[in-house]
């Protein structure tokens, strides 16, 4: 694209039920400091049409509606990008909600330095739950993820995410858009890019509250599916596999051998071959002060102990399940070679 070329922005919100976050989702784009944008509510077959919500904010919002049979995410996007008249393309989930100056930000930063496809970073509002502080936590934070999520540091290039993502309609017509997975379609559709010869940035300052699951449940679900995604991925793109994918399925194994050695230290069962109840404690003790960062940096992030708590039992549940993902779908596809549609049918459409 020149990037001397008006943008002409299109925010699509593909949506299925959800009508109180799309409603607060909608209140918060009305706001927007820039309104030059079309906005394109994709209701994706949900029971009930959310036809009213949209049309409420006809008013307020250059505002279009559609509607479809149930196809997830990825496809619903992909939808709407077909029916969008702008140049650029803006993805924000209905579970998010929008600061005010979030457009006038992204057409800055596209303006002063062009990319053609962006991510922004997703925090926890004050209103928001302790739990969903928690999550966001575990979710964004350096010390957990690496802050390849968003954070303003992150290891290795940098994968937008769809709840808050933009891509050019260059990029969406090289591409084709979003792929055939319902889970991991966003990083799926970043490596994509890169293959093409695009390139993704990370605007920082794009940054949009994300509400994420509002129980613990629905996000070890989330993050086990996560784990599962990924060496679907790296298969899918050779050459994309990092070691530290492996990061929480070895944070768990340590873990556990830190539980084991526990009581071979109190007991001093370990002397007998030489190692002392000090050497035995080394790895439990990492554990508890990695424990104790996350506490502490969780506390002092949100201003609350609580939060600082429960972050650590959502970090916990992140690890576990994101690790316990990751090595099911790494020994069903790398040892007993079964395809991904066969093992993880539920990663993927229909076709």
């Amino acid at each position: 694209m020149n990037t001397n070329r008006e943008l002409k922005l299109s925010v699509i919100v593909a949506v299925y039920r959800r009508e109180d976050e799309l409603r607060e989702l909608l209140e918060s784009l009305s706001l927007q400091t820039d309104k030059d944008f079309e906005l394109l509510i994709v209701d994706d077959g949900s029971p009930e049409s959310l036809e009213p919500v949209a049309l409420s904010f006809a008013g307020r919002l250059n505002i279009r509606y559609f509607y479809k049979s149930n196809s997830g995410p990825g496809k619903t996007r992909n939808y709407g990008m077909e029916r969008a008249t702008g140049n650029y393309f803006i993805f924000l989930d209905s579970d998010t909600i929008i600061p005010a100056t979030y457009i006038a930000t992204v057409r800055r930063e596209l303006g002063e330095n062009y990319v053609d496809a962006y991510g922004g970073p997703d925090a926890a509002e004050e209103r928001f739950t302790d739990l969903q502080k928690a999550i966001t936590f575990s979710m964004t934070s350096f010390l957990t993820t690496g802050g390849i999520r968003g954070g303003k540091r992150h290891i290795g290039k940098f994968q937008p995410r769809s709840f808050n993502m933009g891509i050019s309609r260059e990029a969406f017509l090289a591409t084709g858009g979003f792929g055939n997975l319902r889970i991991g379609e966003d990083p799926d559709l970043s490596l994509t890019l890169w293959e093409k010869g695009f390139s993704t940035r990370l605007l920082p300052e794009a940054k949009v509250y994300h509400k994420r699951r509002t129980s613990l449940r629905k996000f070890a679900r989330q993050v086990y599916e996560f784990g599962a995604a990924r060496p679907i991925l790296n298969q899918r793109h050779p050459g994309s596999a990092r070691l530290t994918f492996w990061f929480p399925s070895v944070f768990i194994a340590g873990l556990l051998i830190a539980l084991l050695l526990i009581p071979l230290a109190l007991c001093g069962c370990g002397q007998s071959c030489g190692m002392t109840p000090l050497f035995l404690l080394i790895v439990p003790a990492f554990y508890v002060l990695y424990t104790a960062a996350v506490v502490v940096s969780a506390t002092i992030q949100f201003g609350s102990l609580k939060v600082g708590l429960l972050s650590k039992i959502t970090t916990l549940v992140q690890f576990s399940c994101y690790g316990y993902g990751f090595l099911k779908s790494q020994f069903n596809l790398r040892i007993l070679k079964r395809r991904p549609e066969d093992v993880f049918p539920g990663h993927f459409y229909k076709a």
